[in-house]
């Protein structure tokens, strides 16, 4: 098929590569403009724009699709289908249109629960026993198109973002490969009102670790937010990223010490089993240690 691309960060990689490895002609890839990155804040181009260009593909990054010019140009590519990941700007009627089968839409959750933007983070700090990736048909609304292929996975019980995203992301780009080889047998189910959810977009505040709340809950925390932006305590007057965590069998006051990185919460307790202070890289919690006083409890 001829395709257009629409893509951004890591996730979206796998996809292309896929897409290109099953022998579609991708007519372009469209990815987020470069940003500036790095200490010396110069433009650096998008995950995605990066592999298009070692592929040899056509890039473009346009900063809107509302625009006229930009609409025509999206049309005269003449795509089978636009297949999108990740991309990052809302895409009008006209682009939703252009293609000869639409757009399809891999999102990383199992539709209609957690619509939006960051689903995976969501579904661990949910506690969710599973999630899954959906091959959508878009349309205007958020997430709200027609489900064509799904598939679910368990969350794994020390499973943190960082890793269910990697693993979705695999498992996106065999889906839509799937769906596009049997595309004319497909029959598109309508997303079921009941059980929508949306995954707005993490927060910063979002992340400071409360001891106050349950073990399950910081866990859940802990692991939702790893890699990033990463749970947070105060250490004395140190800020230490908390990137990995278990549950504990232990029980005392919320924030109390209980030997190794085991700390107390409102209820039961939690390992840290990975960490990240502040200047140096994550390692996990035994290195992390080395230097760092707990003291007997943390605030």
């Amino acid at each position: 098929m001829k395709i257009v691309f629409m893509g951004t960060p890591d996730f979206s990689v796998p996809v292309l590569q896929a897409l290109v490895d099953a022998g579609h002609d991708i007519v372009a890839v469209y990815s987020q403009p470069p940003r500036p990155a790095g200490r010396g804040k110069k433009d650096r181009p998008s995950p995605v724009q990066q592999r298009a260009e070692a592929l040899g593909l056509t890039v473009r990054h346009p900063v809107s699709l509302k625009n006229a010019d930009a609409q025509e140009d999206f049309a005269a590519l003449q795509a089978d289908v636009a297949v999108v990941v990740a991309y990052g700007l809302i895409l009008p009627q006209a682009v939703l249109d252009a293609p000869r089968h639409g757009c399809l839409n891999i999102h990383a959750s199992l539709l209609p629960r957690w619509r939006g933007a960051a689903p995976i983070h969501r579904a661990i700090m949910a506690g969710d026993a599973e999630t899954g990736v959906c091959i959508m048909q878009m349309e205007a609304g958020l997430d709200t198109g027609p489900v064509l292929l799904r598939e679910a996975t368990a969350i794994g019980a020390e499973e943190t973002t960082g890793a269910l995203h990697d693993r979705l992301s695999s498992m996106g780009a065999r889906l839509i490969v799937q769906a596009l080889a049997d595309l004319p047998e497909l029959v598109p189910q309508v997303q079921p009102e009941a059980g929508v959810t949306y995954a707005a977009k993490i927060d910063k505040a979002e992340a400071r670790v409360d001891w106050q709340a349950s073990a399950a809950e910081v866990d859940r925390l802990i692991r939702g937010l790893s890699p990033a932006p990463g749970a947070w305590c105060f250490v004395g007057e140190e800020r230490v990223k908390l990137l990995g965590s278990c549950l504990a069998d232990a029980k005392a006051e919320p924030g109390t010490v209980l030997g190794g990185f085991t700390i107390a919460c409102g209820d039961g307790a939690v390992t840290i089993t990975r960490a990240q202070r502040a200047g140096k890289k994550a390692m996990v919690a035994e290195d992390a240690l080395r230097g760092l006083n707990l003291g007997e409890r943390l605030a």
